[in-house]
């Protein structure tokens, strides 16, 4: 389905579940949990794990708070991008990554829906990539403060409007870490 002609495998992408961006996260247990299942499955069945992590002057490269959380630990034979901006694609070896594993398909998980997760999932779907969200499986912190709706309606919004998401040639969806396929 991808427009991609590098690759027709899956990714699992895990973005910024780190301890800075997950400290007051939304369902954080609950989340995590879910993408912990989504990494062991994915290894189980020889689908690469690339994990991102995202730095700034508040969460520095190296840091406590830039570290992934302890309840999910990368292995040293995935892949970990480094990034800046809010979509993983953008200043960094996203893609190069991704075509060294022959990826044309992408399930993605994690942190921020509002922020990281959106922008990644338009940057995997404009670059041709297959873009499955798992619904259950990303959050965010309150910003409701700030105007911004609560955690649980933003992800039921990105949810919602992410299961509408077509463009010729490319497929995009929603589906709960249960339901996920992830070597079709």
């Amino acid at each position: 389905m991808s427009t991609r002609t590098e690759g027709d495998s899956t990714a699992l992408l895990v973005v910024d579940v780190q301890n800075d961006v997950m400290a007051e996260a939304w369902q954080r247990g609950a989340v995590i949990g879910r993408i912990a299942d989504l990494v062991a499955r994915a290894r189980a069945e020889s689908v690469p794990v690339v994990w991102v992590q995202h730095s700034d002057p508040g969460m520095p490269m190296g840091s406590d708070e830039w570290q992934i959380v302890d309840e999910l630990q990368p292995r040293g034979d995935e892949a970990r991008v480094q990034k800046k901006h809010g979509d993983a694609f953008e200043g960094t070896d996203l893609e190069a990554v991704l075509s060294d594993l022959h990826v044309g398909r992408l399930v993605v998980a994690g942190a921020e829906t509002d922020a990281c997760i959106r922008s990644t999932i338009h940057g995997a779907f404009a670059r041709g990539y297959d873009t499955i969200l798992v619904g259950d499986a990303h959050t965010s912190g309150d910003k409701t403060e700030w105007g911004a709706p609560t955690p649980e309606a933003v992800a039921a919004h990105t949810n919602l409007y992410w299961g509408f998401q077509s463009a010729p040639g490319k497929a995009a969806g929603v589906s709960d870490a249960a339901d996920v396929v992830l070597s079709p």
